[in-house]
């Protein structure tokens, strides 16, 4: 990973931003940084990304103690029950929370010391049995169940849909995707984020409205 690849990254963002007519200010590029040494990470700081995503918590504890505040932590992978607590107590964001039984060990362990733990809704809109989630219909009744919570703050959906390598595909499943965000902020007005959108497809979700994208091999390289 260099600074000329994530000085081309984001020349390539700021043009599909203005081909579509979308501010990039308001769409946050999430840093998805697995695997990432933390110099790398360090770079993406200096050129102004300041989110970042990890997958796996033990890795992500060194870079946390390093960076700390210096960054925003968005925790994005599948989550075990046995590891929440740590999780809660680690992370600014949570996006993968898919069931009332994570949500409510994550509200239970949340240092009263820190901010309430900011959550999105993993949604499956595929039903795909190899991916986590809950699907599209299911989304609104958990989020009336986590709304109770004081230690969390339902901030929106995240997804991952079928992959396609054809734009036209590509925005079609995050049309639907999109349509039920809009959905449920009718009923819930604070939602905010919709975390859409990846290094092969993030163009398709800007077009169709995510707020979030999570960039990892555009942005850092392969992973090692």
């Amino acid at each position: 990973m260099s600074n000329a690849r994530l000085k081309k990254f984001l020349d390539e963002f700021n043009s599909i931003c203005e081909r579509h007519k979308k501010d990039p200010k308001t769409i946050t590029i999430l840093g998805a940084s697995k695997n990432q040494e933390i110099r790398s990470i360090k770079w993406a700081l200096e050129l102004g990304i300041n989110n970042f995503g990890e997958n796996k918590l033990q890795e992500s504890e060194e870079k946390i103690d390093t960076l700390g505040n210096a960054a925003c932590w968005h925790f994005i992978g599948s989550i075990q029950s046995r590891k929440a607590k740590k999780i809660s107590s680690l992370f600014d964001w949570v996006q993968t929370v898919d069931r009332i039984k994570i949500a409510k060990i994550l509200n239970e362990n949340r240092p009263e010391s820190m901010n309430r733990l900011n959550i999105c809704i993993q949604v499956n809109p595929d039903n795909e049995k190899t991916k986590s989630g809950v699907s599209l219909e299911g989304c609104e009744d958990l989020i009336e169940e986590i709304l109770p919570y004081k230690r969390l703050k339902i901030r929106g959906i995240m997804s991952i849909p079928k992959p396609y390598n054809n734009l036209k595909l590509q925005r079609e499943g995050f049309a639907r995707i999109h349509s039920c965000f809009k959905q449920l902020k009718q009923k819930h007005p604070q939602l905010d984020t919709l975390s859409i959108g990846m290094s092969g497809d993030y163009e398709a979700a800007i077009i169709e409205g995510s707020n979030m994208i999570r960039i990892g091999t555009r942005l850092f390289g392969e992973r090692s």
